[in-house]
């Protein structure tokens, strides 16, 4: 907090200096109206404009209205969007090692979430990225929820997970875990995922439960079972020509502005998440609380000895960070 409040000061001081030019800028994302990183951009677009007495604009686009994930991030680079919100694995297609934490059970709960995030170890991957992207900018980093297993049936330990088609994003991180439990891993775009379970293509599909209730998953599966086996974050990531069209002063507001915007959409999920359980037993699906162990003793032999895109030296750094011993 003392962090905000210092720069909340610094850039109260320097909103009134004129920018080079009106700007107005594109803030793309994938999530549903309803999700907290949608409504924390929304909060970002009022709040530069109002601090930049016009200046800044932003126009939020949702629910992939200007591409998918790997595009937007493709966007990024050619300047055709100028703000997204992306996971952090799916930025790994430029700089690998940065994707470590969307690995099944590398995190072990919110402290050391957050003591990753606040770590040299980040600050480090997020340079690595940036130098990739041909200085796309790592403004901040947001929770954004423990993945967990739908499907029609529970699953409570690794064998009620063989066989069962299960959607993942396309990424590899995301295909360990269905792997070593015996799942058969189906990559789909994510606006293909409801239509996809109910027409019974995929048996089952994970994702955190603030995603489950905005996407209506629950609709059209019956047992929520929480793996939580991986923790994921999203980056939001500004275009260098996005900065180069506004003064420095009015950059640095809009930097301040998505950091605290991290903190809020933090902030709503880990609210969430402790609501969202009997919030999904009160609409009649069926809510299990899950063993971990039995996973972790499966999915960590297979994540140490796999092709994994970062170094044993980097995991051990993660490992080594405090929080939820």
């Amino acid at each position: 907090m003392k962090f905000f409040a210092a720069i909340f000061c610094a850039v109260s001081s320097i909103i009134a200096v004129p920018a080079m030019a009106d700007t107005t800028l594109k803030f793309a994302h994938i999530y549903e109206t309803s999700h907290p990183l949608h409504k924390g951009a929304l909060n970002v677009a009022e709040q530069i404009e109002e601090a930049t007495d016009g200046r800044v604009k932003i126009e939020v686009y949702p629910a992939a209205s200007l591409g998918d994930e790997l595009e937007l991030s493709e966007g990024l680079t050619l300047g055709t969007v100028d703000i997204i919100y992306t996971g952090i694995g799916f930025v790994s297609s430029y700089y690998a090692p940065i994707g470590m934490t969307d690995y099944p059970f590398t995190l072990r709960g919110m402290d050391h979430w957050r003591a990753f995030r606040d770590s040299e170890l980040l600050a480090g991957m997020k340079q690595e990225l940036s130098d990739a992207m041909s200085g796309v900018e790592v403004a901040a980093v947001s929770y954004y929820g423990a993945r967990h297993v739908t499907a029609n049936k529970p699953i409570l330990k690794p064998s009620d997970m063989e066989g069962l088609k299960i959607r993942v994003p396309n990424a590899p991180a995301y295909l360990i875990f269905p792997e070593a439990t015996g799942a058969n891993p189906t990559p789909m775009a994510f606006s293909e995922v409801y239509l996809g379970l109910q027409q019974g293509v995929v048996d089952a599909q994970e994702n955190p439960l603030t995603t489950i209730q905005a996407k209506k998953f629950y609709e059209v599966q019956s047992d929520i079972s929480l793996t939580g086996h991986i923790m994921n974050s999203t980056l939001t990531l500004v275009s260098p020509m996005a900065f180069a069209q506004m003064s420095d002063e009015d950059a640095q507001v809009l930097r301040y502005l998505l950091v605290k915007n991290a903190s809020y959409v933090t902030d709503e999920i880990v609210s969430a998440e402790a609501e969202l359980a009997d919030w999904f037993r009160d609409q009649g699906i069926n809510v299990h609380e899950v063993d971990r162990k039995p996973f972790i003793d499966v999915v960590i032999p297979e994540l140490l000895k796999g092709d994994v895109p970062f170094s044993f030296e980097q995991y051990e750094a993660l490992q080594a960070l405090p929080g939820n011993e």
